[in-house]
């Protein structure tokens, strides 16, 4: 993981790292914090001594000079060093980098999330700015951009990755926690919930796909988005005359790991599952450049109930850039159909078609990007408008 240089950079002062399970978030600390005290409460040990004397954390972090960065990896492990944390940065000018893969005991246990005193930052899947070689895009979009998938030497290593992750998510994020009472069951969701990725959420049909009720079906989706594994990209609604279609679509946080939870890792790629993992790739890499450049925007999608669609909308204010995203080869008139819609009722900085072709297009006012040239474009500042 170490190869590959992240965007993000530490901040100067006390910060939460947020970010899914094998994002990179430990490394990226070890990289930056080599020197600083250290608290890893993934070590079962460690946590259990913690919790058996609240105390300790304190005295030990008060043995180091003043001002001194310490780390505190997995901090939902033990939401109630917070107090600590947040007493030691007041009295003791200490600065703490501390990550987390689960906002739901820091929510429900009512942590102290320190006021303001630290900073927020998250951490993504590896993207095509930090990975820079086109040759690996197609397997991203694939497998994913988990840094141990992108770096495995072949397709059985990431598969075998991938599998695992959807184990250990089940092991350590979800029974450890005893977030839900029936782990079978929700493990039939998590399959259901992964086939109906990229898709508009139906929580009726997928609890009577589930076997459980519709409330449950609630609750877990709202599991999947606090262990920063899943996303709800809203429905946008400009000033428009159309009645638009107002349910979020679900995303999980990276294309390989929705594979991994279908149980489709070692399966052949079929052109239907192409396009929902090229969107959830696309998402992705819009919701990391957001995030990493402190853009501003917020993203979302545009329907009809006559089915005319535009897979994302990228807004800030007056400024709105449409994207579609197509898994074709070749361009067709009717992929910007949605885009054309779209531009007849609000004002468009810009309107884009990616696709998995490999010429550079100009359709009207709709301009026709291959993926990798749209990624250049999107990290080149030319996709998104800075502020």
């Amino acid at each position: 993981m170490s190869m590959y240089t992240r965007v993000i950079e530490p901040p100067s002062r006390s910060f939460f790292l947020f970010g899914a399970r094998a994002t990179g978030k430990s490394t990226w600390l070890r990289r930056h914090f080599a020197a600083a005290q250290s608290f890893d409460l993934l070590d079962s040990r460690l946590r259990f001594e913690l919790l058996r004397d609240p105390g300790r954390f304190r005295a030990l972090v008060l043995a180091e000079p003043r001002k001194r960065w310490i780390v505190v990896d997995e901090v939902q492990q033990v939401p109630g060093l917070l107090n600590d944390v947040h007493a030691l940065i007041e009295a003791g000018g200490y600065r703490f980098a501390m990550s987390g893969s689960s906002a739901r005991r820091l929510k429900g246990g009512q942590a102290n999330l320190l006021g303001g005193r630290a900073l927020l930052r998250t951490m993504f899947p590896l993207t095509f700015e930090e990975v820079g070689d086109s040759h690996l895009l197609s397997g991203m979009v694939e497998h994913g951009a988990l840094p141990l998938v992108v770096t495995a030497e072949d397709s059985a290593t990431r598969a075998d990755i991938l599998e695992a992750y959807a184990l250990t998510y089940l092991e350590q994020e979800i029974q450890a926690e005893a977030a839900v009472r029936n782990l079978a069951s929700f493990s039939r969701f998590l399959e259901v919930a992964a086939l109906a990725n990229a898709q508009v959420t139906n929580l009726s049909a997928l609890a009577r796909d589930a076997g459980v009720q519709r409330p449950t079906v609630q609750g877990y989706f709202q599991i999947l988005k606090d262990t920063l594994v899943g996303h709800e990209l809203p429905a946008w609604r400009p000033r428009a005359r159309v009645k638009e279609t107002r349910h979020p679509k679900f995303y999980w946080f990276d294309a390989g790991v929705a594979r991994a939870m279908s149980r489709r890792t070692r399966l052949p790629v079929d052109p239907e599952e192409r396009g929902r993992l090229l969107e959830t790739y696309v998402f992705h890499e819009l919701r990391a450049h957001n995030d990493y450049r402190k853009l501003g925007g917020d993203l979302s999608y545009w329907s009809t109930p006559g089915a005319t669609e535009v897979d994302f909308v990228w807004s800030r204010g007056d400024d709105h850039v449409a994207i579609e995203v197509k898994a074709s080869a070749r361009w067709r008139p009717e992929f910007s159909k949605g885009l054309d819609a779209l531009r007849d009722k609000v004002k468009l900085r810009r309107a884009l078609v990616v696709y998995l072709g490999d010429q550079t297009l100009a359709h009207d006012q709709v301009r026709v990007l291959p993926l990798a040239r749209f990624l250049d474009e999107l990290y080149a500042g030319k996709v998104l408008p800075r502020p």
